[in-house]
């Protein structure tokens, strides 16, 4: 296939939703070779600060000469960023060919009785085939929405070098659980017989799930400490603090909470100098400062301020308040705001609103579970009382600009789906100013 039929293939397996469960991936893994059984994995779980761990492990384990695969999801600007090496996006070609030979095992699946795998599970073999085919020495592998019954869940044990969780919190409650604790369990279900774990620290319920597990398992539960980090200097373009009193450590991902990821991506980095990985300290502070990732309190453009965020749930709505908060204070605040109408929007419009001088709302074009504009309006309005819901992206960032002096700040956040085109607009206005 070519690359309008890659995409419509794509699209089409966007219509087939979401099914939790192992047993159609193994058959189409079986199908193209079990790739899988040749790499090394990071496997990563969490409801928020996945993408911005796996973005500092991978960076730290390049710099320290490894050719790295790194899997993520959602992606902000193109479809090819979900599966990178070396930071390298998958090319067109090789994601044209290898999608045409998935195509060939799925529709065989089905003609012998099988469900048609899901885009997500076509797009993880799609990963494994690629990394093999490059020769990466380890795969940094974000979970989906879960764990247990998660498509990247199918790693054999021997070849899970480290299973990392960044902060879990309440998200995808219809399909993992409506408590805590059944959330941790799900996440917990990448923790495989024998393996090394790292978390962050978390709350009681789920330190107690994470605990729980690991002793059922035998494996060996490491907790990055709050305490690692002394003289922190937050900032915008960049932070540091000193790492266990001897490393000193810069990073370029803004937001207060980044300080937490940073560490349990130390963390981990040190259990694989402990594996024999050579990873020197050089490689450690050159990988961390040499991080990006998109979307993520990410500024683009100054004078005013123009900044995105991911933030889609509760807990991430809660940190981006306080970074808000602590960067922000008596500067006037216009937000973009966009979500998914299974998200728990009410609760981030009640967190948000009170930095906020006026709100735009918008829905995410091209998503068929976003919510309207004007539905999220009508909820924000019961927090505020400067709401509008634009018609389109373009004319809510025209709206923000408009409303906003060079002092301001202009905050769009909300579902990653829309951010990647709210960048596009901004580039496309540097431009015009150029």
């Amino acid at each position: 296939m070519n690359e309008k039929e890659a995409m419509e293939y794509i699209a089409y397996l966007n219509t087939l939703g979401s099914k939790l469960g192992l047993t159609v991936i193994q058959e189409l893994l079986r199908r193209a070779g079990d790739p899988q059984k040749e790499l090394n994995f990071i496997h990563i779980a969490g409801t928020n600060g996945k993408g911005s761990v796996s973005a500092f492990l991978s960076n730290i384990l390049m710099a320290a000469g490894y050719r790295v695969g790194r899997y993520n999801s959602p992606t902000i600007r193109t479809y090819r960023e979900r599966i990178c090496v070396n930071q390298s996006m998958i090319t067109k070609t090789a994601l044209c060919r290898l999608l045409t030979q998935i195509k060939t095992y799925c529709d065989e699946m089905v003609a012998d009785g099988f469900a048609h795998p899901t885009s997500f599970e076509v797009e993880t073999v799609l990963g494994f085939l690629y990394y093999k085919e490059k020769n990466c020495d380890m795969v940094v592998l974000e979970t989906g929405m879960g764990g247990r019954l998660d498509a990247t869940n199918v790693i054999p044990d021997t070849q899970k070098l480290l299973a990392v969780f960044a902060s879990i919190s309440m998200d995808h409650m219809a399909f993992l659980g409506d408590s805590l604790e059944q959330i941790a369990k799900e996440k917990a279900g990448i923790i495989t017989q024998g393996c090394s774990v790292v978390t962050m620290e978390q709350r009681e319920p789920v330190m107690d799930v994470l605990r729980a597990v690991c002793k059922e398992k035998q494996a060996a539960l490491t907790v990055s400490e709050p305490e690692a980090a002394s003289s922190i200097h937050y900032g915008l373009e960049k932070q540091t603090f000193l790492y266990r009193n001897r490393l000193p450590v810069t990073i370029r991902l803004a937001g207060n909470y980044q300080i937490a990821n940073a560490l349990l991506s130390l963390r981990a980095a040190e259990i694989l100098q402990q594996k024999g990985y050579r990873i020197s300290d050089r490689a450690i502070l050159k990988g961390m400062e040499q991080t990006r990732w998109h979307g993520r309190f990410e500024i683009l453009s100054k004078k005013p301020y123009f900044i995105v965020d991911g933030a889609h749930n509760e807990d991430a709505a809660r940190k981006l308040a306080q970074t808000v908060q602590f960067y922000f204070t008596n500067k006037k605040i216009i937000y973009i705001m966009g979500v998914l109408r299974d998200k728990e929007y009410e609760k981030i419009a009640e967190i948000m609103s009170p930095f906020a001088d006026s709100i735009i709302t918008v829905r995410t074009p091209g998503n068929p579970r976003a919510l309207s504009a004007l539905t999220l309006a009508e909820t924000v309005a019961k927090y505020h009382n400067r709401v509008t819901a634009a018609d389109s992206l373009e004319e809510a960032v025209e709206m923000s600009y408009l409303l906003a002096d060079k002092d301001s700040v202009i905050l769009a956040f909300g579902s990653l789906s829309y951010l990647g085109q709210i960048m596009d607009i901004i580039d496309k206005m540097k431009t015009k100013r150029a």
